[in-house]
């Protein structure tokens, strides 16, 4: 029997989940729905919803969650972290960015910050950096990505954030790239991800709600749970946690922005 899905959201991110929804045989999209929606207390449960919609619909939407026992999976922007406070009668994932790929990379940054303050230790100053680009159409800057680049960066590192520089770019129809440099007068290190098409985070939404329904208790996750399974047998079985973070603290997802 399919798994049943809810849209909350039918924006760039949105409609591309749809997509590649419809063309599976084990999804079946029950409703999606814009910022032109009916009544949340009118949609029916499923068994699992995503919400890439916006910051002040996710309260209501996480209201409806727990009032019909379905999994939500997370992916607004700026939406207020003590909503998922405390004990959850339902599953819920929130992810910055729905790419794996993105996930390996903030753990690969707090390597290259490990490696950085070793370097520093030894007196040879290291200039620390983020760099995103994003098409002229998102909003948020910088990119919730590049906020939780940033803060693997500087924790890998021992320093503050504020001695990350990071910078923002907003041009023409860039999907996203993100930049993490680590330079010293002797060598720059530099780890980057670019995505090329919106299918990309489409389809991480999507292997991320089927995640989820698999958990065997209610409770928060982060992609970077989900990422664990992934990435442990690419890692030698040891796939390091990037940590708590952005992922938990921070709501600014970049993927339908």
């Amino acid at each position: 029997m399919p798994t049943s899905l809810g849209l909350f959201g039918t924006g760039r991110l949105g409609s591309a989940i749809r997509r590649l929804a419809d063309a599976r045989d084990d999804l079946e999209v029950r409703w999606a729905v814009g910022s032109e929606r009916p009544g949340d207390e009118v949609l029916e449960a499923v068994d699992v919803a995503i919400d890439v919609s916006t910051a002040d619909a996710v309260a209501d939407h996480l209201t409806w969650a727990r009032r019909t026992g379905t999994d939500l999976v997370i992916g607004a922007t700026g939406w207020d972290p003590s909503l998922v406070d405390g004990e959850l009668p339902v599953r819920v994932l929130v992810a910055p960015n729905f790419s794996l790929g993105v996930a390996l990379v903030r753990r690969l940054t707090a390597v290259l910050g490990a490696y950085a303050a070793a370097t520093g230790s030894a007196g040879t100053p290291v200039d620390l950096a983020v760099a995103e680009t994003h098409h002229r159409h998102k909003v948020d800057a910088p990119s919730g990505t590049a906020l939780a680049l940033r803060e693997a960066l500087a924790r890998g590192a021992g320093t503050r954030l504020e001695d990350v520089q990071t910078t923002s770019l907003r041009l023409g129809e860039v999907v996203g790239d993100h930049e993490v440099t680590v330079t010293t007068a002797l060598e720059t290190v530099t780890l980057r991800h670019t995505a090329h098409d919106r299918d990309l985070f489409a389809a991480g939404a999507l292997t991320a709600a089927g995640w989820l329904t698999t958990r065997p208790h209610p409770g928060l996750f982060t992609l970077d749970d989900l990422a664990e399974d992934h990435l442990r047998p690419l890692l030698g079985g040891r796939a390091e946690q990037a940590g708590p973070g952005p992922a938990t603290r921070s709501t600014t997802a970049d993927a339908h922005a």
